[in-house]
């Protein structure tokens, strides 16, 4: 079970066994051995009907059907706001632990604060803390799970939240052009988009090699827009896992993903980002994750297939049922991982109770 903060354990010298993870998940590249391969495309005259947004949808295309990740800049959110919101993040998390227990949401509750991750049956905890809140639909606010504290975080957070709505819609609808569909058919596509902010907070770690401030994932929604501050941390990878490389971390930009929503809906031509996050022991980090995920009852189904293809999917579903599968697959792959772990290291007792029990003499012949 994970802790209720992260303030006293980021003292102590050796990492608390919950958040140990087996040595085929461990990181593999440093938090800040930075690599240049993930586009930074900038959106500056994006809104062209000619000239320039011919140029950016390509970069943005290209950039889908190779990594499902890219990073935007000239996006048009107000660079005064992006500070803002990252200074009241960084000052939410500096509370002290009973001001952010206020909000705990441990229990099923929807929004608030906790460590690690919201999702239920998790066999080893992130190195993390989140404040997570949901901000559209409106009518589907809850104020009373958004802290009010520091000064000033509910209009910031609303502000903040509108814009990326916003660009979220632009950028979605550059794929909708490319899938070669009405430019709305995206946005159309969720129903009723939901979107779910999810603020990280990844403090500085005792053993930053024997854990992750995020477990590898692909984002079950449309799309994912991550503001990142200058730490790094972030890692993508397009092989499965076997090998890895830190995102650049870029002034004011925004790292987008592409999830399982979107990949679904491209017919698997766009890939939906594989990625994971590492901490470190010099430096905590900061992230501003903004899911734009559909509506439960949207269908997940490809908008087009193209001449030769096939459905990636058998048939039509909703979002609420895909992602029902996608818990419960990483959660039953998680329990027999942890089975098969346990049955080697009662095999291991085993083998060594018998050797223990086996005269000197057999043992030496």
């Amino acid at each position: 079970m994970a802790p209720k903060t992260l303030t006293a354990l980021v003292e102590e010298k050796t990492l608390h066994g919950s958040f140990v993870r087996d040595e085929d998940e461990r990181p593999k590249v440093a938090y800040n051995e930075f690599s240049t391969e993930i586009p930074v495309i900038s959106l500056a005259g994006i809104d062209e009907v000619e000239g320039r947004r011919a140029e950016i949808c390509k970069k943005i295309v290209e950039a889908c059907e190779d990594w499902g990740i890219f990073q935007v800049v000239d996006h048009g959110v107000d660079a005064a706001l992006i500070s803002n919101m990252s200074r009241l993040a960084r000052e939410f998390f500096a509370l002290p632990p009973e001001e952010k227990l206020r909000f705990d949401m441990s229990g099923g509750k929807k929004g608030g604060f906790i460590v690690s991750s919201h999702l239920q049956g998790e066999a080893v905890n992130d190195w993390r803390e989140i404040v997570t809140y949901f901000s559209y639909p409106l009518r589907h606010r809850d104020y009373s799970r958004w802290p009010d504290k520091p000064e000033g975080w509910i209009a910031v957070t609303e502000e903040y939240s509108e814009k990326l709505m916003g660009l979220a819609c632009k950028l979605l609808e550059v794929l909708s052009e490319a899938m070669g569909l009405d430019k709305e058919a995206l946005t159309k596509a969720c129903v009723d988009m939901d979107q779910k902010v999810v603020i990280n907070y990844y403090p500085k770690c005792p053993q930053p090699d024997l854990t992750l401030g995020l477990k590898r994932h692909t984002d079950p929604g449309t799309i994912t827009l991550l503001l990142q501050d200058q730490v790094g941390g972030l890692q993508s990878t397009r092989d499965g896992g076997n090998t890895w490389i830190t995102v650049q971390p870029v002034e004011a930009a925004f790292v987008v993903n592409l999830g399982d929503h979107g990949h679904y809906l491209s017919n698997g031509r766009f890939r939906n980002a594989d990625h994971q996050a590492v901490v470190n022991s010099n430096y905590s980090r900061l992230s501003i994750a903004t899911f734009q995920n559909p509506a439960p009852e949207a269908t997940v189904y490809p908008l087009k297939i193209r001449e030769g293809e096939k459905s990636i999917l058998e048939e039509p579903i909703t979002f609420a049922e895909m992602y029902r599968r996608k818990m419960s697959k990483d959660i039953e792959l998680a329990r027999l991982k942890k089975l098969a772990k346990e049955k080697q290291l009662q095999d291991l007792e085993n083998a060594k109770r018998h050797d223990e029990s086996k005269p000197i003499e057999r043992i030496l012949a």
